[in-house]
């Protein structure tokens, strides 16, 4: 964790749901690298650059181990008081607590058959990869 806190973060908006996304450095310049073997003269492409980097800041964690979070990224994640930082695999995501806890409610139900659908293959050969 000291190289994250050393190398620093990107904060950025989500793409499925209201809420940021919290990159180590590492992280994110592996996503850039895929992102820019994307043909940039195919307009689809051109535009998921422009929007998946839409508001990325490049964030810092202060002496007190404290993340400050752009006013900008306040406004699209909606978050007002409580926060909570849910782990995503390799990045953290953060939520307002009321739209986090209305996310999961709102899954709850289908997620037994997503769970299913993507975990679920008989071999291991035909799973994620």
């Amino acid at each position: 964790m000291s190289a994250a806190l050393q190398d620093g973060f990107v904060l950025k908006r989500a793409v499925f749901q209201s809420c940021l996304e919290l990159y180590p450095m590492s992280e994110w310049n592996v996503l850039m690298a895929k992102i820019n073997k994307l043909n940039r003269f195919k307009k689809k492409n051109n535009d998921f650059i422009r929007r998946f980097t839409a508001g990325v800041k490049i964030v810092e964690v202060d002496s007190a181990g404290r993340l400050l979070i752009p006013k900008d990224l306040v406004g699209f994640s909606g978050i007002s008081k409580e926060v909570v930082l849910a782990s995503a695999v390799n990045i953290v995501e953060i939520w307002d607590k009321e739209k986090y806890e209305q996310a999961i409610d709102d899954a709850a139900s289908d997620f037994a058959d997503l769970a299913e659908e993507v975990m679920g293959q008989e071999d291991e050969g035909d799973g994620i990869s």
